[in-house]
């Protein structure tokens, strides 16, 4: 990277020569004869480096410092100063300069302290970057995958979200319900407007009321303020409520009077609250069985279940694995600062055949284990978890009871495709069917790239 250094000073001889000893360090040099000039000049950026001496007629170079200390940040700057001005120099330090040299200058001292700062500039540069593309990567194509079962919910989602229905996400714990509820908010008529999150099951139940609905000043002990709730908060956006299931009856009066009416009262309160807000609620219990058990009312789960999105588990969409196990991959070589180009056979045929009890969010773990133990360019069996490395012991395949006999077929040849790392030949040879016969089948089931896809950045 060729950095590019500005030299503010109104001493011509000065600039020229800071000119020739930066160029012949392979440098690219600007000049300015004034603080405004200068100034002006970083204004339009492609500024690596400041040097700028203090007493200038207009904007002085204390006046300078100050500004790009304050404007751009990180923007390395080093003052000169004749001899008279020390104190100046070091008051300049303390308002964020890097460093300060006396008049006449020690060049081959100066090419010493920007050398240093360019280093940490561009160790800087380096670690913005990184961040930016991480938090691109994490706020872009969260919804990873291509299964039948992910489209179908993509499908829904996009239907959904224009309108301004209730929303039920079900499914077990760690499918991606919150990843569900982003996109709703964020393809709806209220995107620009809040999405206040709620993770019901991790307040206690006097909690949950105030954070909910507010509070007044002296409604309870503790309660030194007004405090608006997160419906409140929501107000024209979209509130989503996670582990909706777990909440109490009382509670669960308030929200269905929300539904309802599109009021409420702060805790300890007697005025009345309009609010326009979209609920999105998720839950991984069954609540139709939570109304039968009378733990869950009826009405209020008639009235959220409007849309109802069931998020199928990591097992029912195994064809997604290959394709999140490479955007999780991506993200912690980016936060790990390490370039890793994949799984080798044995790890990619254990990813593939364990069942994932956790979910999505267990895979990730997975993956992110894996990126911190691996010390070479290829994660191996070894890197993994304990728990998911076990799997490829198990030689044994699994068929539930009540599925097709297509279905039943799928997971076989699934299962054995992974067990021997996507050799079709051998799987074909296993089966007691021709290549050919397995080509089609893998085509028939949608499987063509299933399993052959790899696993790596």
């Amino acid at each position: 990277m060729k950095f590019t250094i500005l030299t503010i000073d109104d001493e011509e001889n000065i600039r020229n020569g800071l000119a020739d000893n930066f160029e012949l360090e392979g440098y690219e040099v600007k000049q300015a004869a004034s603080g405004k000039e200068g100034l002006q000049l970083i204004e339009k950026g492609d500024i690596d480096l400041v040097i700028t001496d203090l007493r200038m007629d207009g904007i002085s170079g204390q006046e300078v410092v100050n500004q790009v200390t304050s404007k751009y940040p990180g923007l390395p700057i080093i003052v000169l100063t004749g001899h008279g001005s020390i104190e100046d120099a070091t008051s300049a330090i303390k308002m964020g300069a890097y460093d300060f040299l006396t008049k006449p200058l020690d060049l081959t001292h100066l090419n010493k302290i920007v050398k240093n700062a360019l280093q940490g500039r561009e160790l800087a540069l380096q670690k913005t970057q990184l961040l930016k593309e991480l938090n691109n990567f994490k706020t872009l194509d969260k919804m990873v995958g291509k299964s039948a079962e992910l489209r179908k919910v993509s499908e829904t989602i996009s239907k959904v979200a224009p309108s301004k229905a209730t929303v039920l996400i079900t499914g077990e714990s760690g499918v991606g319900k919150e990843l569900v509820a982003d996109e709703i908010h964020n393809l709806s008529n209220r995107k620009d407007k809040p999405l206040v999150k709620v993770h019901c099951a991790a307040l206690s139940e006097s909690l949950l009321e105030s954070e909910l609905f507010g509070h007044e000043k002296g409604s309870f002990t503790g309660a030194d303020t007004m405090q608006k709730g997160r419906f409140e908060l929501a107000h024209g956006g979209t509130i989503f409520l996670d582990e909706i299931g777990e909440i109490n009856q009382s509670i669960q009066v308030k929200i269905l009077r929300v539904l309802q009416e599109k009021k409420f009262e702060r805790v300890g309160g007697e005025k009345t609250i309009d609010v326009d807000v979209r609920i999105v609620a998720a839950t991984n219990k069954n609540l139709e069985e939570e109304v039968k058990a009378g733990r869950f009312r009826e009405d209020l789960y008639y009235r959220l279940n409007v849309v109802r999105i069931q998020m199928p588990s990591l097992r029912e969409r195994k064809d997604d694995i290959p394709l999140l196990v490479k955007s999780f991959l991506r993200e912690f070589n980016l936060e790990n600062e390490k370039n890793i180009t994949g799984f080798d056979a044995k790890s990619k045929a254990a990813i593939l055949k364990y069942d994932w009890p956790g979910n999505i969010r267990e895979l990730r773990n997975c993956v992110e284990c894996a990126v911190v133990m691996c010390n070479g360019e290829e994660i191996t069996l070894e890197d993994l978890p304990a728990s998911v490395r076990e799997s490829v012991e198990d030689k044994n395949i699994i068929i539930p009871h009540g599925i097709t006999l297509d279905e039943a077929e799928k997971i076989i040849i699934r299962n054995t495709l992974t067990m021997e790392g996507g050799n079709k030949t051998k799987v074909a040879q296993i089966l007691g069917i021709g290549r050919k016969t397995l080509h089609r089948k893998l085509q028939e089931y949608g499987m063509e790239t299933e399993q052959t896809e790899e696993i790596e950045d």
